[in-house]
């Protein structure tokens, strides 16, 4: 008998894709004019996460090459939404600041999606998230250990 998990975990992974792709399309259209969803996230994850993030530590975090990372971080600097300290450990390295702007920017924008927020909330059960939520972060936790 053929084992059906691996149909079941690329089916699952299809329905990961097609959310996210839904949910992407939906959230850019709410975001403030000229923020792109990539430096939303990137906003978002230094105001979430305390700590020390180079350009590098974040294209890692996000899994994607430098370059593109460095893009992100020109753009949101050109708007003022981060900024640049030397790196204490590292003379030669500089650490990603989010500035006061940049916070205003984040929390408008996670405000601006509040509403989509909760007509999802009202429209699925309440205990259909903390399972699903529960069970993607086991997910996302043994994917994240597999990718080095």
């Amino acid at each position: 008998m053929l084992d059906p998990r691996p149909a079941a975990a690329f089916a699952v992974f299809t329905e990961i894709g097609i959310i996210n792709q839904l949910a992407t399309r939906s959230f850019e259209q709410l975001l403030p004019s000229g923020l792109s969803l990539p430096q939303f996230a990137v906003l978002d994850h230094l105001m979430r996460l305390d700590g020390d993030w180079s350009p590098a530590r974040l294209a890692n975090a996000f899994q994607v090459p430098r370059p593109t990372m460095t893009n992100t971080l020109q753009r949101l600097h050109a708007a003022g939404l981060v900024d640049y300290a030397p790196d204490p450990r590292d003379r030669r390295g500089k650490l990603v600041v989010i500035t006061k702007k940049g916070r205003v920017v984040r929390d408008r924008s996670r405000a601006a999606v509040e509403p989509m927020l909760k007509q999802i909330g009202k429209a699925l059960p309440a205990s259909l998230f903390g399972t699903l939520l529960s069970e993607l972060i086991k997910l996302r936790e043994w994917l994240d250990a597999a990718r080095d």
